[in-house]
């Protein structure tokens, strides 16, 4: 198979979908591997790696697209790149397809394969393609606002952990799932005080459990999310419904319930977000004010730390780029139930049932296509 890396051209995106280890390994295995040009350069990795690994770089995003049997990325693909698709080549890579409608429709007319990275689920329930990113993204959305808390950042002048004598910052985090639990530790590591709130009790008391003694945990209903919020200095969105649009637990009406000044790290913002004021930001600019309340809501928070998250990401995508490219996708998804759960849309049909139910459009269950 023919395997085509391009360059990420989403807004300050510096990941890259494949180190050139992992081009190595698609090499040794009989497979050609297309890099573009300086792709690799954001996170490290230089055009000569890639050589070095048996790979070739392309000049051109168009000879990447057109010679490729699979496009493997790291964001969905962008209204520039549309066109470059044709109709069979499987795309590999994080498409949040219920919070983007255009996207939806234009893969659907593409008669591409669309194989998500955050809708691969293991037998056991879990999704190891959004783990990495997950526990990036956690743990950045604390460092992120505890930076925008900083007074000349626009937040109010608040230290999370506090100093002797001081009480330490009220940090509320939406979702104990991996974001919410990364975010949760480092905020406890820093020395605020956390509230964790879910509405699964069997994660509460596992995480009641486990986390230190800064820590509490609460059952999320709105009485105690608007609670909670009114004392908050810094609120984390991490809330997840796999494949489909996130639930707005915080209205807007909620926000005027909040500290001036405090801020909120959507995490959830690229499915949607849950807090209703959310959009999506860049990392260029990636702030703006409601209510008196600054909103942090940058969509691949990931990208600003490039090489730890291509690492983190490729470890967990490579071997199911392999399966795939080894076997053809439709076999690929006969043995593996991830990138069975991962095809969302495929020769125009949507596979995926929360997408499908996010737009009002017909859904095909991907056993009925492949057999």
């Amino acid at each position: 198979m023919i395997v085509g890396v391009p360059k990420e051209i989403k807004a300050n995106e510096n990941r890259i979908a494949l180190q050139p280890v992992g081009a190595e390994m698609l090499v040794k295995r009989g497979h050609q591997v297309l890099v573009l040009e300086g792709a690799g350069i954001g996170s490290g990795f230089s055009d000569g790696e890639y050589r070095s690994a048996g790979a070739e770089v392309c000049k051109t995003a168009k000879e990447v697209f057109d010679r490729a049997d699979m496009i493997i990325k790291v964001k969905e693909p962008l209204e520039p790149e549309y066109k470059l698709i044709r109709k069979n080549q499987i795309l590999f890579t994080y498409f949040h397809f219920a919070a983007a409608e255009i996207l939806t429709k234009a893969m659907i007319d593409s008669g591409a394969v669309s194989i998500a990275y955050e809708t691969m689920e293991a037998p056991d329930g879990s999704l190891p393609l959004l783990v990495p990113m997950s526990e990036v993204a956690g743990r950045m959305a604390t460092q992120e606002g505890a930076k925008y808390l900083e007074e000349a950042q626009g937040g109010r002048g608040v230290l999370l952990g506090g100093v002797p004598g001081v009480a330490p910052g009220e940090v509320v985090v939406l979702g104990g799932g991996v974001v919410g639990t990364n975010a949760a530790k480092m905020a406890a590591g820093l020395g605020a005080h956390v509230t964790i709130l879910d509405i699964n009790l069997d994660r509460l008391r596992y995480l009641d459990d486990v986390m230190p003694a800064n820590i509490d945990t609460l059952a999320s209903n709105p009485a105690n999310i608007r609670t909670c919020i009114a004392k908050a200095d810094l609120l984390i969105g991490a809330v997840l419904i796999p494949g489909a649009k996130a639930p707005h637990l915080v209205t807007r009406d909620m926000l005027k319930l909040m500290k001036k000044r405090s801020v909120i790290v959507d995490v959830a913002v690229d499915q949607g977000g849950c807090i209703e004021t959310c959009k999506p930001t860049t990392h260029a600019d990636p702030t703006f004010v409601i209510e008196d309340v600054l909103h942090y809501c940058v969509a691949n928070m990931p990208g600003a730390v490039p090489n730890t998250s291509t690492l983190a990401l490729t470890n967990a995508t490579l071997p199911f780029a392999v399966q795939i490219a080894d076997k053809g996708y439709v076999k690929a998804a006969q043995d593996s139930r991830e990138i069975l759960t991962g095809i969302n849309v495929i020769d125009g049909k949507v596979t995926y049932k929360g997408v499908a139910d996010a737009f009002n459009l017909p859904y095909t269950p991907i056993e009925d296509v492949l057999g």
